[in-house]
């Protein structure tokens, strides 16, 4: 049975997934341990992941807690992140069946070319906040039209 998952959620999973995959070796740039919380209008948000990019090295991630935690990996469990600034994307949403996704914070911030969000890492953090708004709005249902469907032969 085919799995109908947000674009997003998707593209997700597929660079999570080729990152863990991309060799054994350990020869990377060093990396510095890094948590904190994910607030969105002052409240944690409590699902979802978040994924900090580096221009030049491997992305590292984490998958949000209930309580807005975060410890951030890039080879091994907790091992943080590279040195610089970088981009940000948080993802949070869930699938509410094949033609709908419901959003737990804004679409744009699922995105590092368009959250806005960015994180300098100069040392080791624990203090990491990164904070998002609706600017006014809610989570909220987007509906898919007949995405997913094989066009059918004239």
């Amino acid at each position: 049975m085919v799995q109908y998952m947000n674009r997003y959620r998707w593209s997700f999973v597929v660079a999570t997934t080729a990152l863990l995959l991309a060799g054994c070796g350990d020869d990377s740039a060093a990396r510095v341990p890094v948590s904190g919380k994910i607030l969105i209008d002052g409240k944690p948000l409590t699902r979802g992941f978040v994924q900090v990019i580096p221009s030049d090295e491997r992305s590292a991630s984490a998958e949000i807690g209930p309580d807005g935690s975060f410890q951030l990996t890039t080879y091994t469990e907790q091992d943080g992140c590279v040195l610089g600034t970088h981009k940000v994307a948080v993802i949070s949403n869930e699938s509410q069946g094949p033609s709908a996704m419901k959003w737990f914070a804004p679409k744009k911030y699922a995105d590092p070319a368009t959250s806005g969000l960015t994180l300098q890492v100069d040392e080791a953090r624990d203090d990491v906040e990164i904070n998002l708004t609706w600017e006014g709005k809610a989570p909220f249902v987007e509906t898919f039209g007949n995405e997913g469907t094989m066009p059918q032969p004239e």
